[in-house]
């Protein structure tokens, strides 16, 4: 899978400026449909690479409304920067397919804690208007005093601007990263993931979202999902 050339580089990175520009980090969620979105991928014999998006909608109790999923052949190889052009796609169509709209979406990856303030959750966001909350595993850009305790937070700071927090949200478990997307502030983002860790290390509907898209993959490759 050939990387992009620099003029398409340039066009991919023109595109996230523009998703930046209609980002709002202020709080036009509701509680009402909370959601999650994950994505896998599937190596196939012929060489082809696809992406598994599966999408849970949860009541504010987290008891189940609907899930969804959606497959899609990728052509974009994995670069630190450009997820969404890689994931995005599958997991727009995952969730256009729940049946009920989300009034906040949990995604897999990160928000504006991003170069280009531009990352997977805020592509999300914009795209279906609905407002968004990134939860990741990693940095990926900026700085942060490492938390101490299971619940305290430190502000990730990316050139003077806070974009997110650092939660230590289980005992022997790495820090997550939690990010608004849009629609949401950097305040409530972290209010919203702290509310809604369970057991696990990441909240509950990003929790219910990897293991809807672990299972819908699992049936895909004993041959009892089909796409």
């Amino acid at each position: 899978m050939a990387a992009p050339s620099a003029e398409e580089r340039r066009r991919l990175y023109s595109l996230q400026d523009e998703i930046a520009s209609k980002i709002v980090l202020e709080d036009r969620f509701s509680e009402e449909v909370v959601a999650g979105v994950d994505q896998a991928f599937i190596s196939r014999e012929d060489g082809r690479e696809m992406v598994v998006s599966g999408a849970v909608a949860l009541d504010p109790s987290l008891s189940l409304i609907s899930k969804s999923w959606a497959v899609l052949e990728t052509s974009f190889p994995y670069l630190p920067g450009l997820l969404s052009f890689r994931e995005g796609p599958a997991a727009v169509e995952a969730i256009r397919r729940l049946e009920a709209k989300p009034t906040i979406l949990f995604v897999d990856g990160c928000g504006v804690n991003h170069p280009r303030r531009a990352g997977l959750a805020s592509v999300i966001g914009v795209t279906l208007e609905i407002p968004t909350a990134g939860v990741s595993k990693n940095v990926l850009c900026g700085t942060f005093d490492p938390p101490d305790r299971v619940g305290d937070a430190s502000p990730l700071v990316y050139e003077g601007e806070r974009v997110g927090y650092v939660l230590l949200s289980k005992k022997r478990c790495r820090p997550i990263v939690v990010a608004p997307g849009t629609g949401v502030s950097v305040e409530s983002a972290l209010d919203l993931a702290r509310r809604y860790l369970r057991d696990h290390k990441l909240p509950e509907p990003c929790f219910a979202a990897h293991q809807h898209v672990n299972d819908v993959k699992s049936r895909i490759l004993s041959g009892e999902f089909s796409f």
